[in-house]
């Protein structure tokens, strides 16, 4: 994806050329994780109300098991393959990953009511923003904290399988905060960490990581949005 003599020249560029590059690259990485929300949010709302859709999952509980498989697959697709694919390809798999993921989020308009979640998202879309903003405009090194970040969402991935057979309510409500804390840290690292590599980014490979970006933001929105709808959410 990176040719050194390329990223040599490009980086003699003039500060303010590079800043506009990597404003360019930030805004093509927003525009795109925003497309695969709204496409997300548009799949999971019609999948909602698809009666043929939602008996399908009721009595056949194994294509739950068929979408999460569908999305880790995608994402090691993107993220594995990103040197092997064109720039379109990677970004229609982002789109395809966006649909997937909004036949599985259907289910959030089933359990929760519409004022609750959105309410949740205006929560979500004011955190995540602030968050992000925070990343990008920092001049503190947020790499250091980026290890403990996976330790941690780790220890909140096992917490949540340990709670799939307890049961109980405490346990929930911890992981549903440490979720939130969780996400709102990734967000901001993410976001440095994007920035990062626009500055060491060639043009012709922004297009790329525009893709892998706004995957990466994609899913720490998702996620907060998710943890804050169960502290937040009034069950339907």
């Amino acid at each position: 994806m990176y040719d050194n003599n390329k990223f040599d020249s490009y980086m003699t560029q003039r500060p303010e050329a590079l800043a506009s590059t990597v404003s360019n690259a930030m805004k093509r990485v927003y525009l795109k994780m925003t497309l695969a929300l709204v496409v997300t949010a548009f799949t999971a709302l019609w999948a909602s109300t698809s009666y043929g859709y939602i008996s399908f999952l009721i009595n056949h509980t194994w294509m739950m098991w068929v979408l999460i498989a569908a999305e880790l697959g995608l994402v090691f697709a993107i993220s594995g393959a990103i040197n092997k694919l064109s720039s379109l390809t990677a970004s229609l798999l982002f789109y395809l990953f966006a649909v997937v993921n909004g036949l599985m989020l259907c289910t959030v308009f089933l359990a929760y009511s519409p004022a609750a979640i959105t309410k949740t998202f205006f929560i979500t879309a004011g955190t995540f923003g602030a968050m992000s903003v925070y990343g990008y405009f920092t001049s503190n090194d947020l790499s250091k904290i980026g290890s403990y970040l996976f330790m941690a969402l780790i220890g909140l991935i096992i917490a949540s399988v340990v709670n799939l057979f307890l049961h109980s309510s405490t346990l929930d409500w911890i992981v549903s905060i440490a979720g939130v804390l969780i996400f709102i840290g990734l967000t901001a690292w993410d976001t440095q960490q994007i920035k990062t590599m626009a500055m060491n980014t060639p043009g012709e490979a922004i297009g790329k990581l525009a893709t892998l970006g706004a995957l990466s933001l994609y899913l720490d929105f998702i996620n907060l949005f998710l943890y804050l709808l169960r502290i937040f959410g009034n069950r339907d």
